[in-house]
């Protein structure tokens, strides 16, 4: 017991001197001219360290909010809208995948064009038709991805409300603050760990895993080049698969951060009885619903 207690405490301190050398060493943090500040990046951005950190400034804000209610809805109101913003900007994608898939369409079937190029500012970028066509794969990846959160805050996520529907207001947010930190907060931790590393598998070598210790990866930046990874399904086909990873990636960090604003949420709904305070809500169809403060 007392092992593991020092343990914690061990990780919780080296977090704290970890995010004071950042601050007074920003320069040698992220010089990513240097291999092993590079390999140390990798180490941390998945580390007991950084979730001790996130736990720690998640606690402090929470306790911070138990205090002053206001700060709290504040923070959760940052949050949703950052959900919001990504998610609205994000859906665009949408709109961008039908319109190229009708150019690809178009000039492939009526007019025989074999390749596009385009030359922004001077430069040339010539891709197969082929490419463009499976491209969209990538589109619909950033919808699914990004607006994840989005779909959370504007409430447009699967539940099953075989019991839940019944429940008062009291057990409902009881729930919803026990599901996010059992549930929800875990998995996501989960998804993060591994996707760190699968996107920097594909972004450089030596190949690093989520079992490496500091020292092990600091032994492979003598090793250490940049190798994004350009593979495709086929010989002309998209070749950027690594954008999917770094996909991966923002979707767990941006679920995340909502999954700590919906329990922020949940808890002053608790305390104050009060249920949607803020929300922005989008609603095409005024007659559909009535649209919450700031809602559209």
């Amino acid at each position: 017991m007392l092992d593991a207690i020092g343990v914690v405490l061990a990780t919780i301190g080296n977090a704290l001197y970890g995010v004071f050398w950042v601050i007074t060493h920003p320069v040698q943090a992220f010089n990513f001219s240097d291999t092993e500040a590079i390999m140390r990046l990798i180490f941390y951005g998945a580390s007991g360290e950084l979730l001790a950190l996130v736990i720690l400034v998640a606690l402090g804000v929470f306790i911070a909010g138990m205090f002053r209610r206001e700060f709290l809805w504040g923070v959760v109101l940052t949050i949703e809208g950052i959900s919001n913003g990504v998610g609205r900007f994000a859906a665009w994608a949408g709109l961008i995948m039908v319109l190229q898939q009708i150019m690809v369409i178009f000039l492939q079937a009526i007019f025989r064009v074999s390749e596009i190029s385009v030359s922004p500012v001077g430069l040339d970028f010539t891709k197969n038709l082929g490419w463009y066509g499976d491209g969209l794969k990538f589109y619909n990846g950033a919808v699914v991805c990004l607006c994840c959160a989005y779909t959370f805050v504007q409430r447009g996520h699967v539940r099953v409300d075989l019991f839940y529907a019944s429940w008062g207001h009291r057990t409902k947010r009881i729930m919803d603050m026990l599901g996010t930190v059992f549930m929800m907060l875990p998995a996501l931790s989960i998804m993060w760990l591994y996707g760190w590393f699968f996107m920097w598998r594909s972004l450089a070598i030596p190949p690093v895993n989520a079992t490496d210790t500091l020292d092990r990866l600091v032994l492979k930046a003598r090793a250490f080049r940049w190798n994004v990874e350009t593979i495709s399904s086929s010989p002309s086909g998209f070749d950027a698969y690594f954008l999917f990873k770094v996909l991966l990636v923002v979707f767990c960090f941006t679920m995340i951060l909502q999954a700590i604003g919906f329990f922020y949420r949940s808890f002053l709904e608790l305390r104050e009885e009060e249920t949607e305070r803020g929300l922005d809500l989008d609603v095409l169809d005024p007659h559909d619903g009535v649209a919450t403060e700031g809602g559209h």
